[in-house]
């Protein structure tokens, strides 16, 4: 009889936990408010993002339609500082899990407007590196993670079409030069490049749709 009360004990037991379980997976699986994620974009980003993330100042990174995946990864880790810059340490600090999730999911429902390039000498170089990469350098084509038209892949590789060129050129300076050190894998790659391949792909990647 004590045998029986104790499998009792046991199977209520696990049952709880179970519903724990399953509780907290609703609450992890619920959808982003986009409501929540609008005011957070227009009182605390705007300033440097536009309201809707279109196409502000050419060293900020144009937002719509980024995959939410990628840019709640960057936030998060603008917060842990893997990724360092001071104005985005101090933003990202103040935001909790759940106010990235809403922001990127708002950034993610706009529509990506497309961009210019500058130069057609530096576009036909650039198409170049983008689609093929440079074999003697072991540089990758950036087409095969970022996709031949820059959409990027969600969840793994950001969106790059139409971005500024200059903060694709930063970016990847940064990378060669050991300031952005939260991707090994382009950290490697930019290691590679010159500054006028950095300078070709970034105006090809401007003006790419």
């Amino acid at each position: 009889m004590k045998r029986f009360f104790n499998l009792i004990a046991l199977a209520s037991v696990a049952l709880s936990l179970s519903g724990v379980a399953h509780s907290s997976e609703t609450k992890a699986a619920a959808k982003p408010d986009l409501a929540a994620g609008e005011t957070k974009a227009t009182t605390v980003c705007a300033a440097c993002h536009t309201a809707d993330g279109s196409r502000g100042m050419p060293t900020y990174p144009i937002l719509q339609g980024q995959h939410p995946e990628y840019l709640v990864k960057q936030l998060t880790e603008f917060k842990e500082g893997k990724r360092k810059n001071s104005i985005m340490n101090g933003m990202a600090a103040a935001l909790t899990p759940e106010d990235m999730r809403n922001v990127a999911a708002f950034y993610a429902t706009k529509k990506a407007k497309a961009g210019v390039a500058k130069s057609p000498e530096l576009v036909a170089a650039g198409e170049k590196i983008y689609r093929g990469g440079i074999a003697k350098k072991s540089v990758p084509a950036c087409a095969g993670c970022h996709s031949p038209n820059g959409a990027g892949i969600p969840v793994q590789y950001p969106r790059l079409a139409g971005q500024h060129g200059d903060y694709i050129k930063a970016q990847l300076t940064a990378f060669r030069q050991g300031e952005r050190t939260n991707n090994a894998q382009m950290s490697s790659i930019a290691a590679n490049l010159s500054d006028k391949e950095i300078e070709a792909l970034a105006d090809y990647i401007a003006g790419l749709r």
